[in-house]
């Protein structure tokens, strides 16, 4: 699967880009027809502590799972985001065996 990251507003360091690569791709065990991921780090210029953006489409063929989370990190928003993630590609694949099935 291919990860597309990209950083709005600051530039991330290889070690992020590393860790939203490895959570993301975790994601594979999932579902086994993932086609791509795109990750996007946004940093909000407000004085609330939780100003970090984290979001993640997920493509899968016939639809895409978009999941966003305001965090005070981006490895917690990526760690929630994933999670969210995990329960959607599960809910989809039995959705796509039931149909199967009927």
């Amino acid at each position: 699967m291919k990860v597309f990251t990209q950083s709005v507003n600051f530039n991330a360091d290889s070690e992020l880009i590393k860790f939203v690569e490895k959570k993301v791709e975790s994601l594979e065990k999932f579902h086994d027809k993932i086609v791509d991921a795109e990750v996007f780090l946004k940093v909000q210029n407000t004085s609330d502590k939780e100003n970090k953006i984290t979001e993640i489409k997920i493509n899968i063929p016939g639809s895409e799972l978009i999941v966003k989370r305001d965090t005070k990190t981006f490895e917690e928003g990526v760690n929630a985001a994933v999670d969210n993630l995990k329960r959607q590609l599960k809910r989809s694949k039995e959705k796509q065996r039931d149909s199967l099935i009927s």
